[in-house]
C-alpha cells in the first residue's frame, strides 16, 4: 500500500529508506565471510541469499546438517535470522532454502525430484508474469508443471520456466561465478590443453603451489589455508580446500596436502585453468637454514595433525585439556591438536579413572551408611563383591550454572572388586539433606 495510507492507519509506524545497493554490498561482504569459513566457492544471491558450493566440506562439520546449522547459528549470533537448504543443484537447494516446509533441511542424492514437487512454482526463480499464467490455468505446484508436455509449456510459456525446471531437476548444469576477495594472495594457471589425469595435475600443484610460497614469503606470511579451484571446459568449478594448524611455507608439505584431495576431483572432460589461493593467513616467523649457527627448529607432529584434519574433518581430531571444575565431567575439554596450553592444570589431590563413561550409570549397592563404601555393587547385569575401597571424595555442585545444583552433593569412591578390577563410583546426596541427593549410586568411570 502507499506510505501515506499506512501512516494514516498507525501512528506508530517506523520507516527506513530501501538501500538495494548497501543490500548488495552486504551480501557481498556475507559471501566472502562464506568464502573464507565454509567452502571455496560462494557468491551472493540476490536479493536475499548466498549460494555455497560445500562439496566435500560437510565432514568438518560432523554431516550435513551439522554444517547448515553451524552456518544458522552463526548468522544468528551476528543479528541474521536465516534458512538452509542443501541439495545437489542449485534450484533445488534455492526453492527449499524459501519455501520448504523445515528451516533446515538436507536433501540426499537423488531426492531433489521428491523434495520440490510439493512446493509452488514461484520458487523456481521464474518471473511473476510467468507464475501468474501459470496459476490461471490451475497449475500451482512444480510436479504440476514437470508433468505437462514440455512442448506447449515453451509453446505458451517460453523456454524461462523449461530451464528453471531442468536446472532445478539437475538435467541442466548451472555454473556458479565465485566471489573473490581482492586482498587474498593467489596464483592462476592456464592450460594450452585441457587435463584430466591425476599425474599430470599433481604435477602442475607443485608448480602452482612454488610460486605461492613465493608470494607467501615476500610478505613474510605463512598459510593456514588454501582453496585450490579447477576449472573444467564444461564452465563447471571443482573445490579443494584443506587447512593447517599452524601457518606453512613449505611447499612439499601444502602441495601433499592438496594432492591428497584430488581423488574427490572429477575432471570430467579436462580441466584448462587452475587457481590456488590462500584465503586464510598468519606472520611466519623466520627459521634458520644451512650455514647458520642456531640450532635448527625440532621436527613437529602438525604436519601429522594437517594430514589427518584435511581427511577426516577438523571435528573429529581434537586432544584433551583440563578444564576448571571440580565436577568430574566438566574438568576436561576438547581443544584443537596444535592448541597452545589453556594454563589450567590436571588436578592431582585424588586419582581420576583412565576411563570416563559418556553418562554415570545406576548400579545396586549394598552399603552402609553415612561413609562407607559398597559391601558389593550390581552393574550391567553382572554382581561384583567389593575387595577394597577408598573414599569419600566429596565433591559439591556449581550453583552458579543452575539452580539444581545449589544442594547438590557427590560422593565418590575407589573400589575393587575380587577380580582385581577397579571403579569409580559415587553416591548422590550426604544422608543428611534430602535436597542434596535420593542417595542413590552410580559407576562413573573405570581405573586401568
Amino acid at each position: 500500500m502507499a506510505l501515506a495510507q499506512a501512516r494514516a492507519m498507525t501512528g506508530a509506524l517506523f520507516t527506513e529508506e530501501a538501500d538495494p545497493q548497501g543490500d548488495l554490498a552486504g551480501l557481498e561482504r556475507l559471501a566472502l565471510w562464506a568464502l573464507r569459513l565454509y567452502a571455496p566457492i560462494a557468491a551472493a544471491d540476490p536479493p536475499d541469499g548466498l549460494i555455497i558450493d560445500v562439496t566435500g566440506a560437510s565432514h568438518r562439520y560432523d554431516g550435513e546438517i551439522g554444517l547448515l546449522e553451524h552456518m544458522v547459528l552463526k548468522l544468528e549470533a551476528a543479528g541474521i535470522k536465516a534458512r538452509a537448504a542443501l541439495a545437489e543443484t542449485r534450484g533445488c537447494a534455492y526453492a527449499l532454502a524459501r519455501y520448504g516446509p523445515e528451516r533446515l533441511l538436507a536433501v540426499e542424492p537423488g531426492g531433489a525430484g521428491r523434495a520440490l514437487g510439493n512446493l509452488p512454482v514461484r520458487s523456481l526463480r521464474i518471473s511473476e508474469a510467468v507464475a501468474d499464467a501459470l496459476g490461471k490455468i490451475g497449475v500451482d505446484r512444480i510436479c504440476e508443471a514437470e508433468a505437462l508436455p514440455r512442448a506447449s509449456l515453451a509453446l505458451r510459456f517460453g523456454h524461462e520456466l523449461l530451464t528453471r525446471l531442468d536446472q532445478a531437476y539437475g538435467r541442466t548444469a548451472e555454473t556458479i561465478e565465485p566471489v573473490e576477495a581482492p586482498e587474498v594472495i593467489q596464483v592462476r594457471r592456464t592450460l594450452p590443453e585441457p587435463v584430466g589425469a591425476p599425474e599430470p595435475l599433481a604435477r602442475l600443484i607443485l608448480s602452482l603451489t612454488v610460486k605461492l610460497c613465493a608470494a607467501l614469503e615476500e610478505k613474510s606470511l605463512g598459510a593456514r589455508q588454501l582453496d585450490l579451484k579447477l576449472h573444467r571446459v564444461d564452465n563447471r568449478i571443482e573445490a579443494v580446500r584443506v587447512g593447517t594448524a599452524r601457518p606453512v611455507r613449505d611447499v612439499k608439505r601444502l602441495a601433499r596436502l592438496l594432492c591428497d584431495r584430488l581423488e574427490d576431483v572429477d575432471p570430467g572432460f579436462g580441466i584448462e585453468t587452475l587457481v590456488l589461493a590462500a584465503p586464510s593467513v598468519q606472520p611466519l616467523m623466520w627459521r634458520p637454514g644451512a650455514g647458520d649457527l642456531i640450532e635448527p627448529a625440532k621436527a613437529e607432529v602438525t604436519d601429522l595433525i594437517d594430514v589427518l584434519t584435511n581427511r577426516l574433518g577438523g571435528q573429529r581430531l581434537y586432544r584433551m585439556a583440563p578444564s576448571e571444575s571440580d565436577v568430574p565431567e566438566r574438568c576436561v575439554q576438547k581443544i584443537l591438536p596444535a592448541a597452545p596450553p589453556t594454563g589450567s592444570a590436571w588436578p592431582g589431590r585424588w586419582p581420576r579413572p583412565a576411563r570416563l563413561l559418556t553418562r554415570p550409570e545406576p548400579i545396586q549397592t549394598v552399603a552402609l551408611l553415612p561413609d562407607q563404601p559398597p559391601v558389593s555393587f550390581t552393574w550391567r547385569g553382572v554382581r561384583r563383591r567389593v575387595k577394597r575401597a577408598d573414599g569419600p571424595e566429596r565433591i559439591f555442585g556449581e550453583w552458579w550454572r543452575r539452580e539444581g545444583e545449589e544442594d547438590a552433593v557427590r560422593d565418590y569412591f575407589q573400589i575393587e572388586d575380587e577380580a582385581g578390577e577397579r571403579f569409580w563410583v559415587f553416591r548422590r546426596g550426604d544422608g543428611e539433606r534430602p535436597s542434596s541427593g535420593d542417595l542413590s549410586w552410580f559407576l562413573h568411570g573405570l581405573f586401568g
